[in-house]
């Protein structure tokens, strides 16, 4: 047996557009994930982007389920003695909904040097209004 490796030239990239209004979270992130590595395509290889562009609007309406929107913490560290701070996803949405979603799309790629370049094909906007018009993506319902 022989592994696939799939050429650079071979590899076809798409843009897609996903509204995130209404959608929860955590179901958003992973099938985002998947478009972003590339899993749903024929010539999907680990070691190998074979994923798409991604262009998510609405950041700020996307939906949580049960009570995480008061229990749910997100941490940073300033790398200082004390410096750790504490968010609730309610204030984090208020703050910077593109975060949410970056960080919840983060958790579900891997932490490798490909992840890396993977998650860099992820767009995230507020609003309905996004500067990728001349890419023209393509609208994705899940």
């Amino acid at each position: 047996m022989r592994t696939y490796a799939p050429k650079k030239d071979n590899i076809e990239k798409a843009w897609w557009l996903v509204n995130a209004e209404g959608k929860i979270l955590g179901r958003l992130a992973t099938e985002v994930a998947i478009l972003l590595r590339g899993k749903g395509k024929v010539q999907f290889a680990p070691h190998v982007d074979t994923g798409d562009f991604v262009v998510i609007i609405n950041a700020e309406k996307v939906a949580v389920t049960g009570r995480k929107m008061g229990q749910k913490k997100y941490f940073t560290h300033s790398l200082y003695p004390g410096g750790i701070k504490e968010e609730t996803l309610e204030q984090l949405l208020d703050r910077k909904p593109e975060e949410v979603i970056r960080r919840a799309v983060w958790g579900m790629i891997p932490k490798t040097k490909l992840g890396r370049a993977v998650f860099k094909k992820l767009k995230v906007y507020r609003g309905s209004r996004h500067p990728h018009e001349a890419q023209n993506p393509t609208p994705r319902e899940f």
